[in-house]
C-alpha cells in the first residue's frame, strides 16, 4: 500500500491491549451517538458491556485524559501496540479537536509492522470543540498494528480523548445487528378485537398480507429484459424497485445533437409499471468528462454547452415527471467537474435548482461511489459527501429540495471493512436525509456470496438506509460481477443470498390466533410486524359471517407498540 503522504500530518498512537469493561467506549451501533452533534464542548460519556479499551500506562481510567499531538507525532505515556486477530471486527472510536488550524477531516489509520496502511474512518475536526471519529478495521491477517491519527493540514494541531477499539466475533456483529433490525425495521402491533359493547372477541384469527414493505431490495436492470421473457418473469418475481443501467443516460438517449430516442427507456418503464415495480431515475447528467455524448464532448463554446444541457434536462425530466421515485441529478459530482469546469463552480447546484423546480415531488440523489465501500478513497470521502449535499441544499432557492445521498457501493473482491461501512453511513446519516445503496456489487471471488450478505444487513440495520438497489441479473442480463442466476434461471450461490434476504425482509403471509382480552396488556399477544402496508382481515372458526378487512400501516412514526382496534358488528 502506498506510503502516507508528506502532506498529511500524522500522529502516532501506541496501544495497550486490554480485556475490561469499558467506561469510555462508543458503540458502534448507537445512532444518537452518531455525528448529528458535530461540535461539543464536552464530550459526553458512554457505556458499553465489553470492549477493548485503549489505556494509559498506568492503566487506569483515561476517559477524562486530554491527549495532545505533538509536531513530532508522539502522544505522551502512549507506549504499546496492538495485536489484532484475522476476522475479528474491531470498532474504533475518539473525540478530537483542533488546537490550532483551519477545520478539517481527521482520519484513523492502521499500520502492520510490513507498513501496510488500513484507512478506518475520519470526522470533520473545529478548532476548540470536540468532534466524534468512529471506524475500525477488519484485519485479513493477525498481528500488531499501530495506531495513526492523520489531517489533511500538516499544521494542523489535535487532541484527542476518550479513545476506544471494541472487538466484535462476526457472530457478536450479526447479533447486534439483529438486535436493532427488530428496533428500527419493526414495530410491535397489537390487535384487539370487540364486540361494540367493547367485550373481547375470543379465539378471532387476524390473517395478515403484506402488500408493500417500507424497506425495498432492488435490482438494476437493462436493455436485454426487454428481449427475454425469462428474465422479466425472473425480475417480476422478485423485486420491486430497480433503476436502469443505461438507457436513461444522456449519451443513450441522444446519440446525435437533436435526435432523443426514448424507446428503450420507455418501454422499460412500461414493463416496469405494468409489474408495479418502481423505478429510480439514473442519471439526468454525468459530471464525468468521459461520459458526454460523443457530440457534447466536442463543443468548446460555454453557453453552446449550457443550452444543450438546460435542454437535456428539460427533456427527460419532464418525460417522466410523476413516474420516478428519484433521480440522480450530476452523477459522481465529486470525482468528476466537467460542468463546473465548462459552466462555472456552482453548475451542480443550479441543475439540482432547476431539477427541484420541474419535478417538486421527486428526491434529488447526490451519487458517489468509494463512499462506504473503500477507506482509501480521497475524493468522495464520507465527510466531502456530506459537504456536497450541504453545499447543494445551502445554495440559493435549493433549502426545501427533496434531497438524499446514494452510495453506489461497489466493493473489492476481499472482506468487508463493515465497522468503516457503518462510521460511513453515520456520517451519511447525520444530515437526515435518505440515505440509499444505489449500485451495490462485487467482483467474482470465492466468498462473494457470504461477503454481499454481510453487506446487505450491515446496510439494512443501519437507521439512516432506506432502500439498496444492487447491481445484477441473471446470465443473460450480462451482469458478470454479481450474476444471480444462470442461463435457465436457476439462482446462483448469491443468487440464493438475495432470494433468502427477499424472504426475511418481507413478512409472509400469517395467522394469528387467539387473542384474548382487551382488559390487560398482554405482551404475549403482540406481533413484530416489518414496516410496511398490510391487508387485514378477522375472522372466527366458530362464528360463519363474522369477518371484516381493513388496511394497515406499520411505521416507525407509531411509536413502539401499534394498537389496532376492530369492533365487530355482531
Amino acid at each position: 500500500m502506498k506510503n502516507i503522504n508528506n502532506g498529511i500530518f500524522l500522529s502516532m498512537l501506541c496501544l495497550l491491549l486490554c480485556l475490561v469493561h469499558s467506561r469510555i467506549a462508543i458503540d458502534p451501533f448507537s445512532f444518537s451517538h452518531s455525528l448529528k452533534a458535530e461540535c461539543l464542548m464536552k464530550p459526553p460519556r458512554s457505556r458499553v458491556k465489553q470492549g477493548l479499551s485503549l489505556l494509559s500506562r498506568s492503566a487506569k481510567d483515561d476517559s477524562d485524559q486530554e491527549w495532545e499531538v505533538e509536531e513530532n507525532g508522539a502522544i505522551r505515556e502512549m507506549a504499546q501496540r496492538i495485536q489484532l486477530q484475522q476476522g475479528i471486527i474491531y470498532s474504533f472510536s475518539a473525540w478530537v479537536k483542533l488546537r490550532e488550524g483551519n477545520n478539517n477531516k481527521v482520519g484513523v489509520v492502521f499500520r502492520s509492522e510490513n507498513g501496510r496502511l488500513v484507512h478506518g474512518g475520519e470526522a470533520k475536526a473545529k478548532q476548540g470543540c470536540w468532534s466524534l471519529l468512529k471506524g475500525g478495521i477488519v484485519p485479513n491477517v493477525s498481528g500488531p498494528v499501530d495506531i495513526f491519527f492523520e489531517s489533511e493540514d500538516r499544521e494542523a494541531k489535535i487532541s484527542a480523548k476518550s479513545l476506544s477499539l471494541i472487538q466484535f466475533s462476526k457472530e457478536e456483529w450479526k447479533l447486534k445487528q439483529d438486535q436493532l433490525i427488530e428496533k428500527i425495521r419493526k414495530n410491535k402491533v397489537r390487535f384487539e378485537v370487540t364486540y361494540k359493547n367493547n367485550t373481547a372477541v375470543k379465539n378471532a384469527v387476524i390473517s395478515l398480507k403484506q402488500t408493500k414493505p417500507s424497506f425495498l431490495l432492488g435490482c438494476a436492470m437493462n436493455f436485454w429484459i426487454l428481449q427475454s421473457e425469462g428474465y422479466r418473469k425472473w425480475f417480476a418475481s422478485r423485486f420491486a424497485i430497480t433503476s436502469f443501467t443505461n438507457e436513461m443516460k444522456w449519451y443513450t438517449t441522444e446519440k446525435v445533437r437533436g435526435q432523443e430516442n426514448y424507446t428503450a427507456a420507455d418501454s422499460m418503464l412500461k414493463f416496469a409499471e405494468e409489474n408495479e415495480i418502481l423505478v429510480r431515475g439514473h442519471t439526468v447528467l454525468w459530471d464525468d468528462p468521459k461520459m458526454q455524448p460523443s457530440w457534447v464532448k466536442n463543443i468548446k463554446d460555454p453557453e453552446d454547452v449550457m443550452n444543450v444541457t438546460l435542454n437535456r434536462i428539460n427533456s427527460v425530466m419532464k418525460r417522466y415527471k410523476g413516474k420516478l421515485t428519484g433521480w440522480d441529478v450530476v452523477n459522481e459530482n465529486l470525482h468528476w467537474d466537467y460542468f463546473e469546469k465548462m459552466l462555472g463552480v456552482n453548475a451542480s447546484s443550479r441543475f439540482y435548482n432547476l431539477a427541484s423546480k420541474l419535478d417538486p415531488d421527486v428526491t434529488l440523489f447526490v451519487n458517489e461511489y468509494n463512499t462506504i465501500e473503500n477507506p482509501e478513497e480521497v475524493t468522495a470521502t464520507p465527510v466531502k459527501v456530506k459537504d456536497k449535499m450541504e453545499e447543494i441544499l445551502a445554495y440559493q432557492g435549493n433549502e426545501n429540495i427533496k434531497g438524499a445521498i446514494g452510495a453506489q457501493g461497489h466493493f473489492s473482491p476481499t472482506q468487508p471493512n463493515l465497522a468503516y461501512m457503518r462510521s460511513a453511513l453515520d456520517t451519511l446519516g447525520s444530515l437526515g436525509l435518505p440515505v440509499w445503496i444505489t449500485e451495490l456489487d462485487m467482483p467474482k471471488c470465492p466468498n462473494q456470496a457470504k461477503y454481499i450478505e454481510e453487506i446487505l444487513r450491515e446496510a439494512y440495520s443501519h437507521p439512516a438506509v432506506e432502500g439498496i438497489i444492487i447491481f445484477a441479473g441473471p446470465e443473460v442480463s450480462g451482469f458478470d460481477k454479481l450474476t444471480l442466476a444462470d442461463k435457465d434461471f436457476n439462482s446462483t450461490e448469491t443468487g440464493d443470498v438475495i432470494d433468502k434476504l427477499l424472504k426475511e425482509w418481507h413478512q409472509k403471509n400469517s395467522e394469528i390466533p387467539n387473542i384474548l382480552s382487551v382488559d390487560h396488556e398482554n405482551e404475549e399477544e403482540d406481533v413484530s410486524l416489518p414496516h410496511g402496508l398490510y391487508n387485514v382481515n378477522v375472522s372466527h372458526p366458530q362464528i360463519k359471517y363474522l369477518s371484516t378487512s381493513l388496511c394497515l400501516e406499520v411505521t416507525k412514526e407509531m411509536g413502539p407498540l401499534q394498537v389496532v382496534r376492530v369492533v365487530i358488528n355482531a
